[in-house]
């Protein structure tokens, strides 16, 4: 039911027109045109029914001043006993939607009034439709940045960017079709960690943003950030099966306000560069700004001499193969490869799968990472790792031909199976030497 604002200094007429569009909308009245300001201000109609001319501040006046305070059209429709075309042209060119005449006719009152509604409707209906991402219903990218400037200048609470991790793989393994369902399902899952009045959008691709009021404590972006981890897995589980080997999750980059600022633009740049952190340090968590922290960090780098960077960037342990993710594993593959132009030297890659069995007692996600930690520790200090999905694993051998490479899988199995007492697991491998 829509809501109109009668306005009339005319008792009798303002309580006859009142009666009329009472049978279908919600109506509030005001006696002239400053009262009708006040009125305005504090019910916020979808419409204003307006005598034209009214002592003190006319209709037409009144139309003016609300337009100028609001910045934008706002549906008049005017009542006036004048005759001259003059009245209903100046009403028309300052964007009046309708006029009738005076005495009022109900059945023609209640179908023009109809019709604006009807069109006060379809617009808002419009302007939703373009506010909306289309497959995951929530906001777009537009209408979240829009949202977010204000409520960034108002509110206090946490503005997140939500990644979600290792989505390319799922359209890569299992097709687009089976990417649209995971992304509306991680959507969903989103939306259900919120409250009803946070604010949640999609800015492209895998990538979204939240603002959750009131949230202001480290401790609340930590649940949140491990309840979507974990409805993600399940649903993932539902959609591709429990065998589902891609490792999904969510990086959470967060930033909370009004204590870094209350400008979204400046804002959304200190999440970004949370959600960087996440994503340097292994991903599916979160990671506070503090400005305070940033500061001293880039000072401290500024400050160190070539020696303090070294020691920065070397490995903190040195025990075993170097562990990486894909795209570290992804770097050094093709350094070496422009090495073998250079050097000659024999590199290999192989690629282990953990096969499980009907009778294996141990989840397969599990097992996947007793065997990552066990390959690292196993290997030599100049070979490399990474994980591929929960069963499947690379390693980069180096100097390292046909025999070296049997030897190394054999000292794999054997390891393995001290490592892990479960004989439902087997392992199967494939290599082959880095090619110039």
């Amino acid at each position: 039911m829509g809501k109109i604002l009668v306005v009339d200094d005319m008792m009798v007429s303002l309580m006859i027109t009142e009666n009329i569009l009472a049978s279908e909308y919600e109506t509030v009245t005001a006696s002239s045109g400053r009262e009708a300001m006040e009125v305005y201000r504090k019910e916020k109609p979808d419409m204003v029914l307006s005598d034209f001319r009214m002592p003190g501040m006319t209709g037409f006046e009144l139309q003016v001043a609300l337009q100028e305070e609001y910045h934008t059209a706002i549906p008049f429709m005017f009542m006036t006993a004048d005759t001259t075309e003059e009245t209903e042209s100046k009403g028309f060119a300052n964007g009046a939607k309708d006029f009738i005449r005076k005495p009022i006719n109900p059945d023609l009152l209640l179908r023009r009034v109809g019709n604006i509604m009807r069109n006060i409707e379809h617009i808002e209906d419009l302007k939703e439709s373009a506010s909306i991402d289309k497959l995951t219903k929530l906001l777009n990218k537009g209408a979240s940045e829009e949202k977010l400037k204000a409520v960034c200048k108002e509110a206090s609470g946490a503005l997140m960017m939500v990644d979600l991790d290792s989505f390319k793989l799922v359209n890569d393994i299992h097709g687009h079709a089976m990417g649209d369902q995971i992304l509306i399902s991680f959507a969903d899952i989103i939306r259900s960690v919120m409250r009803p009045d946070d604010i949640v959008g999609r800015l492209g691709g895998d990538e979204f943003i939240a603002f959750c009021y009131g949230l202001t404590n480290e401790e609340g972006v930590a649940n949140k950030t491990k309840a979507i981890n974990e409805r993600l897995v399940e649903a993932a589980k539902k959609l591709m099966g429990e065998d589902m080997d891609i490792p999904l999750g969510a990086s959470v980059g967060c930033v909370f306000v009004p204590a870094e600022g209350n400008q979204f633009p400046d804002l959304s740049k200190k999440a970004d560069k949370a959600l960087y952190v996440v994503k340097q340090n292994g991903k599916h968590g979160y990671h506070v700004f503090s400005e305070q922290k940033n500061e001293t960090e880039e000072d401290e780098i500024e400050a160190n001499a070539l020696s303090h960077v070294e020691m920065i960037l070397s490995e903190r342990n040195q025990v075993g193969a170097l562990l990486l993710p894909m795209e570290g594993f992804r770097a050094i593959y093709r350094f070496l490869r422009r090495t073998l132009e250079i050097y000659g030297k024999p590199d290999c890659i192989v690629l282990l799968n953990l096969e499980r069995g009907a009778d294996a007692k141990i989840p397969i996600m599990e097992a996947g990472d007793e065997f990552l930690e066990m390959l690292r520790a196993t290997l030599r200090k100049g070979d490399a790792v990474a994980r591929n999905g929960n069963h499947q694993f690379l390693a980069l051998l180096s100097n390292t031909d046909e025999d070296g490479i049997e030897a190394a899988v054999e000292r794999i199995r054997g390891k393995w199976k001290e490592w892990l007492s479960d004989e439902g697991y087997t392992i199967s491998y494939e290599w082959s030497e880095l090619k110039k």
